[in-house]
């Protein structure tokens, strides 16, 4: 299974590089547009998500507007010795550093710790999704973990040809309440 789930990975990884910018901008703006008037996003004070790299869909601006909004934004900190990772509160992208493979979390010292409760909507990424909510990672096994013990709200963001009909799951994986692409919406 790990054979397949990887060889996914790969594949999905190799669509997303030929991604034309026009393409990935036009897709952003639509999937942001729907995020933005989903009762998940507007009932939510506190947001929880990952600072996105290319190929990933965009979440500058989703966190800019939520700062904009005045809601409460949480950033992932990841511990690879444990494969563990809390939330901490951020207000400026100043709070942030570089960390392994060039991703940035949040800087401890300058920023809170956001119990899970308290995150409204957990906003996970992801490479490969299937309809029925399940998701390939990258790899890590940490939002499958922190899914765990997580009870609110759950959406993935996904260009639309990342959404496949299944994806290999295993007795952890962790499925999201939505996924919202450029195309579609899909609820569970």
């Amino acid at each position: 299974m790990n054979q397949h789930k990887q060889q996914l990975r790969n594949e999905m990884k190799e669509k997303l590089k030929e991604m034309s910018p026009d393409q990935r901008e036009s897709s952003n703006h639509a999937i942001h547009k729907t995020l933005f008037n989903h009762p998940l996003w507007l009932q939510a004070n506190t947001i929880g998500i990952t600072i996105s790299r290319k190929p990933e869909v965009d979440t500058a601006p989703i966190i800019e507007k939520a700062w904009e909004l005045g809601k409460e934004v949480s950033v992932p900190k990841c511990f690879p010795k444990t494969k563990e990772m809390e939330f901490r509160s951020i207000t400026s992208y100043d709070q942030l550093e570089v960390v392994y493979f060039g991703l940035k979390e949040p800087i401890p010292d300058r920023t809170e710790s956001c119990s899970p409760l308290n995150v409204d909507l957990l906003i996970v990424p992801g490479l490969v999704f299937d309809k029925q909510g399940y998701r390939i990672g990258f790899g890590g096994g940490y939002y499958d973990r922190y899914l765990e013990n997580y009870s609110n709200g759950t959406v993935a963001l996904a260009y639309d040809f990342q959404v496949v009909d299944r994806v290999p799951k295993e007795t952890f994986d962790q499925p999201v309440q939505e996924i919202i692409t450029d195309a579609a919406s899909y609820s569970f």
